[in-house]
């Protein structure tokens, strides 16, 4: 899969390229990340990729000329980075993942000349209820999410079992030692026993997500297992939630 990332701040990324999983990736072959200088294409001897907007205001606005001709220099579908957009989630990038090639765009200052969005965004993306200096930093979670999506990055299992990608949250972890300060690792764990194991995830699963993010299980079709499952959770005393 290749990534374009087009920025007006190329140096963001020099480490986000030369690190963990992303790193490993590119090294394999199994993405490309390509990251494209807009100021390479502005005109004039300064470069100049912003001005001022009509109609006054604070701030800057993204010029649409070097910005356009930066999009153009390369293909596939077109993300935004803007707090207007969808607001990005796994479902989303699992969309992403599953194309050959995608270019995000990363705004600045006050964004982006409307003509831009209107002529070769495919998509708004945000990341939540919030502002950012940039969208350089947002291009590294969409970027990040969708390459561990990529097969062959990570094993499947691991994104598998991730909070969000089977719809639920995800369920405890522990590693050794057995026992910390006073505190055991739960006895189904270390029994050996995959069924009970696998069904002791799948209820914890079940029990964070009632907890933390119910709305996640209001229109979910139960499994007869998860059915049996949530059953015995509000049973347990979480009807209050």
């Amino acid at each position: 899969m290749k990534i374009n990332i087009v920025t007006l701040f190329p140096d963001f990324f020099i480490g986000f390229k030369e690190h963990s999983i992303i790193k490993r990736a590119i090294e394999r072959g199994l993405l490309e990340l390509e990251i494209i200088n807009i100021r390479d294409f502005a005109e004039g001897k300064h470069k100049q990729c912003d001005d001022m907007p009509f109609g006054g205001g604070a701030g800057m606005v993204m010029k649409p000329e070097p910005i356009i001709s930066a999009l153009n220099s390369v293909s596939g579908m077109v993300i935004y980075t803007s707090p207007q957009g969808v607001t990005f989630n796994q479902k989303l990038a699992c969309e992403l993942a599953s194309q050959d090639e995608i270019t995000i765009l990363a705004g600045h200052y006050e964004g982006i000349d409307e003509r831009v969005i209107e002529k070769k965004v495919d998509i708004e993306i945000s990341l939540g209820d919030f502002v950012l200096t940039g969208g350089e930093l947002p291009a590294m979670v969409i970027v990040d999410a969708v390459a561990r999506l990529i097969p062959g990055v990570i094993k499947k299992e691991s994104y598998e079992n991730d909070s969000f990608f089977n719809g639920l949250l995800d369920y405890p972890h522990y590693t050794r030692p057995a026992e910390y300060d006073g505190m055991k690792v739960p006895e189904v764990l270390l029994s050996g026993h995959h069924k009970n194991i696998d069904e002791w995830r799948l209820k914890q699963s079940l029990k964070r997500t009632y907890k933390r993010r119910p709305e996640l299980l209001k229109n979910r079709e139960f499994s007869k297992l998860e059915k049996k499952l949530f059953d015995e959770i509000k049973k347990e005393g979480y009807d209050d939630l």
